[in-house]
């Protein structure tokens, strides 16, 4: 059998913590920040982690992680 193939979208978004969740940066962030409110822009720094549903799907898009 050959191998399976990583998506390298989901290999440059995402990266596993110490516990084998997944972790993920907040979107918005990236540009017209001015017209954005505070409270958002604070919200959204650093990461987070993926719900159990959607770690699911992206976990079979990295199968050798």
């Amino acid at each position: 059998m050959p191998k399976m193939k990583t998506k390298s979208s989901v290999k440059k978004r995402f990266s596993f913590t110490g516990s084998g969740k997944l972790k993920r940066n907040f979107a918005n962030k990236r540009h017209c920040l001015f017209c954005k409110p505070t409270k958002m822009k604070r919200n959204a720094r650093g990461t987070t982690t993926v719900s159990e549903a959607d770690a699911k799907i992206i976990k079979k898009f990295l199968p050798y992680s």
